[in-house]
C-alpha cells in the first residue's frame, strides 16, 4: 500500500458511496481528509467514521462559497491540500437526451463539470499553486461510450474527462490531474440501473461482478499517490472488463 502519510486532501461527495470509499482508502494511507456533501448529518457519521484525520464540511458541490469555506476550513485544519478527488456528481433525469429539459442539463453540467473546475482553481490558489500537488475526477463509462437514458450524464462525464486533459497541460508541470472510468459500481446512486436485475448485468461483465467501493478508491489512490508521478492528463477505465465486449 502506497504510503500518503501527512498529505491532505479534499473529497467532494464523500458521505456515502464511492466517494466514502476513497476517503477511507486515503485514510488508511496515512492522509487526512475532508469530506463534502449536501446534507450534514450523513456527513457528519461519515467523517467520525474515518476518525480524528477527517473534517467535513456540507454544502452544495456547485456553490461558489462552500467550496470557499471548504478550502479555507481544510487549510485551518491541516495547514495544506495536497490532493483533491472531484467526486461530487448527479443525474436527477432519465430518458431521451433530445428530450431533456433545459435547466436540467444546466444543473448536471454546472455540477459535473464546473463544480470541478471551480474546486480545481481554489485548491491551486490555496497551496498546491506554489507547492504542487495531484488531482483525480470521478468520471464515468458514461463518458466513454453512448448509455441511452443518461444521455446528459454522458455528456457531462465525457466534458470532465476532456477538462482532466485540458487541466493537466495547464497546471502541469507541478499539478498532475488524471481521471477514472467506473462502469457500473454498487452504490445507492447507481441503483435504478440494476434494480432487481443486478445477477443479470453482472454477468455481463468477464469478471462477474459490478464493482464496489474500493475497486475504485485503490485506483484513485495510486494516481494521487509518487507512484503514478509520470502520469497525467489520463483517464483509467476501471470496468470489470465491459467494454471488451466479449460476446456482444
Amino acid at each position: 500500500m502506497t504510503s500518503l502519510q501527512d498529505r491532505v486532501s479534499i473529497v467532494t461527495g464523500a458521505s456515502r458511496g464511492i466517494g466514502l470509499g476513497i476517503a477511507k482508502e486515503l485514510v488508511e494511507r496515512g492522509a487526512k481528509v475532508c469530506i463534502t456533501a449536501r446534507k450534514p448529518e450523513p456527513l457528519e457519521e461519515a467523517a467520525k467514521g474515518l476518525g480524528e484525520n477527517a473534517i467535513f464540511v456540507a454544502g452544495k458541490a456547485d456553490d461558489d462559497a462552500h467550496q470557499t469555506e471548504a478550502v479555507a476550513r481544510t487549510m485551518e485544519a491541516f495547514g495544506r491540500v495536497d490532493m483533491l478527488v472531484n467526486n461530487t456528481g448527479i443525474n436527477p433525469v432519465f430518458g431521451p437526451l433530445v428530450d431533456i429539459d433545459q435547466g436540467a442539463a444546466a444543473k448536471i453540467f454546472g455540477v459535473n463539470v464546473l463544480a470541478p473546475l471551480a474546486w480545481t482553481r481554489k485548491a491551486r490558489d490555496a497551496w498546491m499553486g506554489e507547492h504542487g500537488g495531484s488531482i483525480v475526477n470521478i468520471a464515468s463509462l458514461a463518458g466513454l461510450r453512448a448509455l441511452p437514458g443518461i444521455g446528459m450524464y454522458g455528456v457531462s462525464k465525457a466534458a470532465l474527462i476532456r477538462l482532466t486533459m485540458e487541466l493537466a497541460v495547464d497546471l502541469s508541470p507541478g499539478i498532475r490531474v488524471n481521471a477514472v472510468a467506473p462502469a457500473i459500481v454498487k452504490t445507492k446512486f447507481a441503483e435504478a440501473l440494476v434494480q432487481g436485475n443486478e445477477e443479470a448485468v453482472a454477468n455481463l461483465y468477464p469478471l462477474k461482478r459490478l464493482g464496489v467501493p474500493a475497486d475504485i478508491a485503490g485506483a484513485v489512490a495510486f494516481l494521487l499517490s509518487d507512484e503514478a508521478s509520470w502520469i497525467t492528463g489520463q483517464t483509467l477505465t476501471l470496468d470489470g472488463g465491459i467494454t471488451l465486449g466479449v460476446g456482444l
